[in-house]
């Protein structure tokens, strides 16, 4: 088990954030996890660290959000998700850590950026298949990496205007179906290991706390200012890992 004191100071807010996040507040808020983790612990170690504890937020979440998400959404978004997660295996030895921020961070900045200037008055965009296999691949791949997939799923969903419920229910499917899928390739890489485990049980009771916080505000606030506070967080989130890239590359 990890026992430095400034690796729990950063975690523990890391956790409680994913958890808001997965419970339905923040939009992409959780990619913030591993990225604070970092600070203290190399890339994969936080991301073997967070991986049992956002399969169990997920199984807490998949009872606040049952039956409530898009399933036309789902099946173009999870097919192509599998071959991501595949990719992010096979190359997980060879990828560099700042290149995967810059290119995470890109999306999320370009992403906010392009709505933004479009304005509010563009149309919702519907989804195609061509659109949600390539975003889905896409984080199927960076959420292996380092459970980074909320701003390519982001990129595909939220242009939809979808009810906010089942928006965050169609994340929570999708993430519950990859980061269940992502426990094996994790554990025939090592990451599964006897320190990194004891680790995630420590912090896995911020968990609950994190999604009951998560679920009371997504019931909160309105859908307006929910979409609103998504996409400021979503391009905040991705000036972060654009920072960490270009110092990693430095």
């Amino acid at each position: 088990m990890i026992e430095s004191v400034f690796f729990f100071a950063v975690a523990v807010p890391a956790v409680l954030l994913a958890g808001i996040s997965k419970g339905g507040f923040g939009g992409g808020l959780g990619i913030v996890a591993v990225p604070l983790m970092a600070l203290a612990v190399p890339v994969p170690v936080a991301a073997a660290i967070m991986l049992p504890i956002l399969c169990l937020m997920d199984l807490l979440n998949l009872g606040a959000y049952w039956g409530k998400w898009d399933r036309r959404n789902l099946a173009l978004l999870l097919p192509a998700s599998m071959a991501g997660i595949a990719l992010g295996a096979l190359t997980f030895r060879y990828v560099d850590e700042a290149s995967l921020r810059l290119i995470i961070g890109t999306i999320a900045v370009g992403f906010t950026l392009n709505h933004w200037l479009k304005g509010r008055k563009a149309a919702p965009r519907a989804a195609t298949r061509l659109a949600g296999g390539f975003w889905g691949g896409v984080a199927g791949f960076t959420s292996f990496a380092a459970h980074a997939g909320g701003p390519p799923i982001n990129v595909f969903l939220l242009p939809q205007r979808l009810d906010k419920t089942v928006y965050q229910a169609t994340t929570v499917v999708f993430f519950t179906a990859v980061n269940y899928v992502k426990l094996l390739p994790y554990w025939w890489l090592g990451q599964l290991n006897a320190p990194n485990l004891t680790t995630s049980a420590v912090l896995a009771p911020l968990a609950f706390l994190g999604i009951w916080a998560g679920v009371r505000l997504h019931r909160a606030v309105p859908e307006g200012p929910f979409y609103r506070i998504a996409y400021a967080l979503v391009f905040v989130t991705g000036l972060k890992l654009l920072y960490d890239g270009i110092t990693g590359l430095a």
